[in-house]
């Protein structure tokens, strides 16, 4: 870091100090060629400006970027609130090279009860939300919302069939059977009472379970009083699984209605941050984070950019616990209109100490599978004589059905695991060379390497076949400079036997790795993940031809029609069979629109 830059550095943030807004936004800072070095949020820019001037105090990876800064940007926004979110978009689009990096692509499942529905339907949810429905969670992963929907669906039969299959039912399901349904699709019981049903839910979701235990107790004694035995039982087994969530419960969850636990766990250069979901009393499961480029920060930063960038993406809840606040926690809880706690004592202390033991032991887990993955990347080094330890491997497989649906399929690997957003498919174009495996890995490479980049060259490509493959992978890349890229192909062995396979180089023998040792199990794990990946793909492309509808080739009927339509119908057949009067009464069918499916249904 020369003197000079960081002199330069400093006099353009003198500069920009003096232009800075004093309102709340968001600041780039730019280098060489325009290159977003940082993007930060501030309640008020100016005053953040000044802050990175007092040099000596800055870490040593803030005081290498003001080294590197060319020139600033600022955008004014209305709020703190508008300002996190825009800095969160802004680094998960141009991913600065000083920013802390959250990779946080999930989802993650909640419960859902369709309110506005005339039988409310209880059902697990991702995706977008729509405002008429009612939404609990979240929860980490789909065994913790299984569970609860297991509960919920003995203390309160509601409802979880779609509406295509409620609408068209003639007689109770096996649910209704096992007592785990009120079968409502049938008239088995009255909207009132379901309506009862729903509210006990969800006063049950939002942590009202003792109000819930004692209107069932009064209503089995009423039903045992005049001898309505088979009623008081069902009350009986409802209140049972009601009371065995309230067992399970533990005393330090018990008033806590809305709050994360957050906790964080450092090993040197790597950090782990976990998470704890707690609704209405009860662990909705936890989940680990690993953020990136946290180089020299303190946990305090660390804490804050998480923070920031996971709540502008996920429900925030009414409280988060955290063993230490954050430098701008004033700031965060403003902008996520959340309080943000640290508790010394108390039952919520002891959750952020179990957060903190379950962050350490996610820690050395994580650390024991890289020093796994770097030994065997090691070994594979050695073994195959490449030039470099392997950053990322590109492995291939192609799947069909004696030609039908043919594709090829890409999964990639590196030293931090599967890395499933760089997963490819290519449909195969040429329907002449689908049950030619050579032809179809020749056009797989080709279009693949077409759009390579220096960002994303690989340093092996593994293909699963045997010299015939290797020699096809070569023919395909003839054009392409090689260089620097090991291709290897893994064919299965004696008696295709899993850890007797043979690995094919050009211009080296063929050989097998020692039978059951690390390096032979990550390779087959390798070609395994391609294998399924294509496996997976192909199924899912051949279910969709299957129950491609016949509606997808009327003109007009789009995915959200077509859905109506077989809602309010049933099936296809019976939208064939019903005439214009009818079908104008689903909702957004004009007249116009009915002809033309009577007319296409009866030409």
């Amino acid at each position: 870091m020369a003197t000079g830059s960081i002199e330069h550095g400093l006099e353009v943030l003198r500069s920009n100090v003096k232009i800075a807004p004093e309102k709340p936004g968001v600041y780039r800072m730019l280098g060489e060629g325009e290159k977003v070095l940082y993007v930060g949020k501030a309640k008020n820019i100016k005053k953040r400006i000044v802050a990175y001037t007092h040099f000596d105090k800055l870490p040593i990876r803030l005081q290498r970027m003001v080294a590197e800064v060319k020139r600033m940007e600022f955008i004014i926004v209305e709020n703190e609130a508008k300002a996190l979110l825009m800095e969160n978009e802004l680094i998960k689009e141009l991913e600065p090279k000083y920013n802390i990096l959250l990779k946080d692509d999930k989802t993650f499942p909640h419960l859902m009860i369709d309110v506005a529905s005339k039988f409310p339907r209880l059902s697990k949810f991702r995706g977008k939300r729509n405002d008429k429905n009612k939404y609990f969670g979240p929860f980490a992963n789909a065994g913790a919302v299984n569970y609860v929907l297991d509960i919920l669906q003995k203390t309160f039969l509601l409802r979880s069939c779609r509406d295509g299959v409620f609408n068209n039912r003639q007689r109770p399901c096996l649910l209704y059977q096992i007592k785990r349904c009120s079968a409502p699709c049938c008239g088995r019981i009255s909207e009132e009472d379901y309506a009862e049903l729903v509210r006990a839910a969800i006063d049950f979701l939002e942590g009202k379970t003792t109000k819930i235990q004692e209107e069932l107790s009064a209503k089995m004694m009423e039903a045992s009083e005049r001898q309505d035995y088979e009623t008081a039982l069902v009350l009986r087994d409802r209140i049972r699984a009601l009371t065995n969530v309230q067992q399970g419960n533990k005393v330090e969850y018990g008033n806590i209605l809305s709050a994360d636990v957050v906790a964080l766990a450092r090993r040197h250069d790597l950090v782990c941050i976990e998470v704890f979901f707690i609704r209405s009393g009860q662990n909705c499961g936890n989940v680990a984070f690993f953020p990136k480029q946290i180089d020299q920060d303190s946990d305090a930063e660390i804490l804050e950019a998480f923070l920031g960038s996971f709540y502008a993406n996920h429900a925030v809840p009414k409280e988060i616990l955290i063993a230490q606040l954050p430098e701008n926690h004033e700031f965060l809880q403003e902008a996520l209109k959340v309080k943000i706690s640290c508790y010394q004592k108390g039952d919520k202390a002891k959750l952020i100490k179990n957060a903190v033991e379950n962050a350490v032991a996610a820690l050395e887990r994580k650390i024991a599978e890289q020093a796994s993955v770097k030994s065997n990347l090691e070994s594979f080094q050695q073994i195959f004589g490449l030039p470099r330890l392997p950053k990322r491997i590109e492995i291939y497989d192609n799947s069909h059905i004696q030609g039908s649906y043919a594709l090829g399929a890409m999964v990639v690997a590196t030293p931090e695991g599967f890395d499933k957003k760089q997963y490819r498919i290519f449909n195969i174009k040429n329907q002449d060379i689908t049950n030619d495996d050579f032809a179809m890995m020749k056009e797989v490479l080709a279009r693949r390497f077409s759009k390579l980049s220096q960002d994303n060259k690989p340093d092996v490509i593994l293909i699963d076949g045997g010299l015939g493959q290797l020699h096809a992978v070569h023919e395909s890349l003839k054009e392409y400079d090689l260089e620097g890229i090991a291709v290897i192909a893994i064919s299965k062995g004696p008696d295709r036997n899993a850890g007797k396979e043979f690995y094919h180089m050009l211009g080296r023998e063929s050989f097998a790795l020692p039978f059951q040792s690390p390096i032979a199990f990550y390779l087959q794990n390798l070609r395994d993940e391609a294998h399924r990946f294509a496996i997976g793909s192909h199924r899912k492309r051949r279910a969709k031809s299957i129950y491609k509808s016949r509606l997808d080739d009327i003109e007009g009927i789009g995915a959200s029609r077509k859905r109506d339509l077989l809602n309010y119908f049933g099936s296809v057949e019976e939208i064939s069979q019903a005439g214009i009067a009818d079908l104008q009464k689903v909702g957004g069918i004009s007249k116009k629109t009915a002809e033309k499916i009577y007319n296409y249904f009866h030409d």
